[in-house]
């Protein structure tokens, strides 16, 4: 007998990997999407809005397991709340939760704090909201995706001159590495929060952004500046680092010459 298994942000970086695997994997495979999706392939898209609760009560009904994987910069604590509640009114036996390396550990107190690394409190808050929820959970926090930094950078390089945070490293990781572990954990006992998972490398963001030039083949001028703040001095510690679960195998250099080739 086959389990349903619904995932939010399913057609996003993260989202559009985990739903074929878990199709793969034998489960009837539910997403939920703010646009209309026609479904097939052994998937059915639903419509719905995490943000004003629009659709969810109806794309929970029915499920055993909730893969969240829907994220943005803002608001994620507002959204997990809705799904939850609706989770919870029918019952849903596993609630898998994606967040970030350092969410529990980056103070971000001030308005120049949260300007900054808003997301971060986000993610904690609504770590907190699973963690009440009453329901079976399962948190996964990883380090910054790949696709995230590349997004970064290519804004980045449209100025003249690129700021980059002096003293700060990130340690990115592929993101079908962390799908392919959501997944095993989806389809596992609920665990609470397990292991990090991170990339291989811990790499400078200026590092990270010479890397794009050459591979994108462009010319930019690299300025460091020091980011003010409380959450910032946390970072530049290595907050948002996890070096003793680098179990990731894709590098930054091995993701963008496929990415840029």
């Amino acid at each position: 007998m086959t389990s349903t298994l619904l995932v939010t942000g399913g057609t996003g970086t993260l989202g559009r990997i985990v739903t074929p695997l878990l199709r793969d994997a034998g489960c009837d495979v539910r997403v939920l999407s703010r646009r209309g999706h026609e479904s097939g392939d052994g998937i059915e898209f639903v419509t719905g809005d995490l943000a004003t609760g629009e659709g969810i009560d109806a794309a929970v009904d029915g499920t055993e397991t909730v893969v969240h994987c829907a994220g943005s910069a803002k608001g994620d604590e507002d959204k997990t709340r809705n799904l939850v509640q609706a989770a919870a009114a029918v019952g849903v036996q596993h609630l898998v939760y994606i967040s970030v390396v350092g969410a529990e550990r980056i103070p971000v107190i001030s308005g120049v704090d949260r300007a900054m690394f808003g997301y971060f409190a986000s993610k904690r808050a609504a770590e907190r909201i699973v963690a009440d929820s009453g329901l079976p959970w399962t948190t996964l926090r990883a380090t910054q995706f790949h696709d995230l930094i590349l997004t970064t950078a290519r804004q980045m390089a449209k100025m003249p001159v690129i700021p980059a945070p002096s003293g700060v490293r990130f340690q990115p990781i592929d993101a079908g590495e962390v799908a392919t572990r959501l997944v095993e954990l989806s389809l596992g006992k609920p665990s609470g929060f397990v292991p990090d998972i991170a990339g291989p490398r811990v790499y400078e963001m200026k590092e990270l952004l010479r890397s794009y030039l050459r591979a994108a083949h462009r010319n930019r001028l690299i300025m460091p500046v020091r980011l003010p703040g409380k959450a910032a001095r946390a970072v530049r510690a290595g907050a948002n680092l996890a070096p003793e679960h680098a179990v990731g195998h894709r590098t930054w250099e091995d993701f963008l010459a496929e990415r840029l080739r």
